[in-house]
């Protein structure tokens, strides 16, 4: 009966660990994501800043350039570069969290298999 209570709380701490892994890589990526969406917002900003006022600047909006005045260009990538940085504090909060759960899940598997060392040859003995 503790064999199947010992088991069964393994496979409730390996779902949580595959869980917590694939919500990690996913935030690690909508991070990476938002570092080009800054870096991008950035670097055109820097372009547009150097042009006078007058100048014909153009938006893309699909395969389509529309005129646009310097002003609103400029106004809209600021905004692009304000929500990428609001969108990579919150993420890092994420991952800062998940972090947390993942070295919580693996103390837990840790104290697992200390309580009972011969789970450990069950568990190996299930993958093989």
């Amino acid at each position: 009966m503790a064999d199947e209570a010992n088991r069964a709380a393994f496979m409730e701490i390996q779902a949580s660990m595959i869980e917590l892994t694939g919500k990690l890589k996913q935030v690690q990526n909508q991070m990476r994501n938002k570092e080009g969406d800054k870096k991008r917002a950035f670097l055109t900003l820097e372009e547009l800043r150097p042009l006078p006022e007058d100048t014909n600047t153009y938006k893309s909006i699909g395969r389509t350039f529309v005129l646009e005045p310097k002003a609103v260009l400029q106004a809209e990538q600021e905004q692009k570069l304000k929500d990428s940085e609001a969108a990579i504090v919150s993420l890092q909060t994420s991952k800062e969290y998940l972090e947390k759960q993942t070295a919580e899940v693996e103390n837990n598997l840790r104290e697992l298999l200390q309580q009972e060392p011969g789970i450990a040859q069950q568990i190996m003995s299930m993958s093989m």
